[in-house]
């Protein structure tokens, strides 16, 4: 398998050996549950969740308190959606074509049982938000980057231009692909929700972060052991956050790993050289059409008169893996008039030597 070249990062990143041992030597020396034991690997466990939390809030601006463990992005997002709807009304929410399924789909279902009302944020030429005419919302969902396109939007400059329209609007961003590729700073973005997984920048897949702004003004949505104080009976005291949406057994082991994972990926320049060659090459050869441009972090393309699928199994067969499909976005597809599309995006492990194998590989599957 080490043959292979891998040019998926962006569908899943992979593991670096200092990750891996971290979750090993979690598991063979610490491993514990954590708020639950006074041993002394219980004490151990409660220190590496105490700073792989602090890491974390450290990487994306803000404080520990404000950092939720989730399972990933879609988990978060559908617990964002169930936390504000449990918490109060929810009138207009505006979501957008550049969305991922997970982004958009839990509040379409919110708006089919009935429960709020959906408008679409415009998109401009390049299918870029279009901050300069955000509609009135009470809820606004934000993709920060999309992952058939790889371009970050103006997160900033997004919400300032949505709270213009509404002051009290719930910005919730999506920062799945975005965190892969730019810095995080959720004080500077002004966000009440902010969500990405751990497995986007090499860390082990089960773990993800949800950021929630003022944690207090919400009520949980799980329960459970470790999110409460005192249980008298029927009445009980909620545990402040982050304990308190954090009920049951948190996914420690790859909890473990995720600090390692934020730390290399940080150092890593992002592999634009490899991209910009890959490019380069991809415009030379005319039945290719490329969905993004030259400053993308990621290239989309079709190919005339070949299917993407078989595309893909002609690529694999050579030991190639790039991501084939929707992307878990259909809407931008559909407004590019496809189906489906051909995604490279690439890691720390690439090198331009294997840049320039896949460029050989396409131009002769192209012939």
């Amino acid at each position: 398998m080490n043959k292979i070249i891998y040019l998926d990062a962006a569908a899943s990143a992979l593991k670096s050996k200092s990750v891996i041992d971290a979750e090993r030597d979690f598991i063979e020396n610490s491993y514990a549950n954590t708020g639950r034991g006074v041993c002394a690997r219980a004490a151990a466990a409660d220190a590496m969740l105490y700073s792989a939390r602090k890491s974390v809030a450290d990487f994306i601006g803000t404080d520990a308190c404000n950092v939720i463990f989730t399972s990933g992005t879609t988990d978060a997002m559908n617990r964002i959606v169930n936390i504000v709807c449990g918490s109060r009304d929810v009138g207009v929410v505006a979501v957008s074509d550049i969305d991922h399924h997970s982004a958009r789909m839990p509040w379409e279902n919110v708006v089919r049982l009935g429960r709020a009302k959906m408008v679409k944020i415009p998109l401009t030429e390049k299918y870029d938000l279009d901050y300069e005419n955000m509609p009135f919302a009470d809820v606004m969902v934000i993709t920060a980057m999309s992952n058939v396109l790889g371009v970050p939007q103006d997160v900033k400059k997004i919400i300032a231009a949505a709270r213009a329209k509404n002051a009290n609007v719930i910005t919730i961003v999506d920062a799945a692909q975005y965190v892969a590729h730019a810095q995080i700073n959720v004080r500077e973005w002004g966000c009440d929700f902010m969500c990405f997984s751990g497995h986007k920048i090499g860390a082990n897949t089960g773990v993800g972060v949800m950021y929630i702004k003022d944690p207090d003004s919400y009520s949980p949505d799980k329960f459970g052991g470790g999110m409460v104080q005192t249980i008298s009976g029927d009445d009980w005291n909620i545990d402040v956050s982050p304990n308190k949406f954090e009920a049951g057994t948190l996914p420690l082991t790859q909890i473990a790993g995720l600090p390692i994972a934020i730390r290399e990926w940080s150092a890593w320049s992002g592999g634009a050289d490899i991209v910009s060659y890959i490019y380069d090459e991809l415009t030379k050869m005319p039945r290719i059409k490329l969905l993004t441009n030259r400053d993308a972090k990621i290239i989309s393309f079709v190919i005339s008169d070949m299917h993407i699928l078989d595309f893909g199994a002609l690529i694999g067969a050579n030991d190639v893996c790039v991501r084939v499909g929707n992307m878990c976005a259909s809407w931008v597809h559909s407004l590019m008039g496809i189906d489906g599309s051909v995604r490279i995006s690439v890691g720390p492990w690439n090198t331009m030597d294997e840049a320039r194998a896949v460029v050989d590989i396409i131009k002769g599957i192209l012939k």
